[in-house]
């Protein structure tokens, strides 16, 4: 969904108007400090190495699994949307034997499936807000059972918009990215390693640039120590600094219920125009809703094309199987606000007549 007639995170636009820094500039090298410190609040960890992937939520994947899989490790990956079949194909290329758990779209994966799917997997993995479908899957059991594996979740979607606890769940690697709940434009992955984990480490990672082995030496090294790996998106740092502050001066706590609002007036709104809600009601997520195109609607494409004309509202189309019968509503990060909601029900009440 559109963010509306104005930003609340003004912050953001100031950040990109500054002067450019160098990658290697004091002043940006201090910014960089506290945007790791503030990433370290947002995900609720204490992770030393955590600190923003240069590359959008899909690098921050690939840098998950590039850093603790090789060739013959085993990797338990629950599928049950695009995202969580992303995962297998970066973890097949990594040459490791991926035992797919899978569930019918729409339905959260059972974390038990997940855990007795092999007996001694290296890495369990899962999505905890799949973008295809709208659902959460369970993520807090899966730490507390997963034994010597190492437990790895997608939290692009969920990142600031819903409850996410990396050291009290047991997460070893967690990665998002900027665009969603954020409030910040594509360009960075947030991520965070626990010591579990980089103990776990492949010898030499099969990706140069994503080696986070080299990446630390320079984004949490300080001082002297600090070494040059690659030319760091300082812009795009500058304006992650001042969403994470955006989003830490008004709180977690108020954010996800700030999220949880807007989802419950959106999908009570999009039920009274015939709208169908697609995700299992107990695993739906607030910040994107996924439903299923009225009856009588005979180009959703155009109705969709003619939201973002008339009205400045951009809705996302279904994936896969459910092109053309599905919608995706994302109302995340600074446009989770319910004047954007009531925007967006009037317009479709509109363009639908009803």
């Amino acid at each position: 969904m559109g963010p509306g007639p104005s930003n609340p995170y003004p912050e953001v636009a100031e950040a990109f108007a500054q002067p450019l820094l160098g990658h290697l500039d004091p002043a940006f090298l201090t910014i960089l400090d506290e945007t790791v410190e503030r990433l370290r609040q947002v995900f609720r960890t204490r992770n030393r190495l955590t600190l923003p992937v240069s590359g959008t939520g899909s690098a921050g994947m690939e840098a998950a699994f590039v850093n603790v899989l090789g060739p013959g490790d085993v990797a338990v990956i629950g599928v049950n949307g695009v995202f969580g079949a992303r995962m297998c194909d970066v973890a097949a290329r990594c040459g490791a034997q991926v035992v797919r758990v899978e569930q019918e779209w729409g339905h959260p994966i059972d974390p038990q499936q997940l855990l007795q799917a092999h007996p001694a997997p290296k890495v369990i993995a899962v999505v905890h807000a799949e973008t295809s479908t709208g659902v959460r899957n369970d993520v807090e059991v899966l730490g507390r059972e997963k034994g010597d594996a190492l437990v790895v979740v997608d939290c692009v979607t969920s990142l600031g918009g819903i409850p996410v606890e990396v050291d009290a769940w047991g997460i070893d690697i967690a990665y998002s990215g900027t665009q969603k709940c954020l409030g910040v434009p594509p360009g960075l992955a947030p991520l965070t390693v626990s010591d579990r984990a980089i103990e776990r480490f492949v010898e030499r990672s099969q990706s140069w640039y994503l080696d986070l082995r080299m990446i630390a030496k320079y984004a949490l090294d300080s001082g002297s120590g600090r070494a040059y790996h690659h030319t760091a998106p300082t812009a795009m740092v500058a304006a992650l600094h001042a969403g994470l502050g955006a989003l830490l001066e008004e709180g977690l706590e108020a954010a996800w219920a700030r999220h949880a609002e807007c989802g419950r007036l959106l999908q009570e709104g999009l039920g009274k125009l015939g709208f169908t809600l697609f995700a299992e009601e107990s695993h739906r997520l607030p910040e994107l809703t996924t439903a299923l195109v009225p009856a009588g609607v005979a180009d959703e494409a155009a109705l969709r094309a003619m939201l973002l004309d008339r009205y400045g509202i951009e809705v996302g189309g279904g994936l896969g199987a459910y092109s053309g019968k599905m919608w995706r509503i994302g109302c995340m990060g600074h446009t989770a606000r319910p004047r954007n909601v009531t925007l967006l029900l009037g317009a479709l009440a509109e363009v639908l007549d009803r």
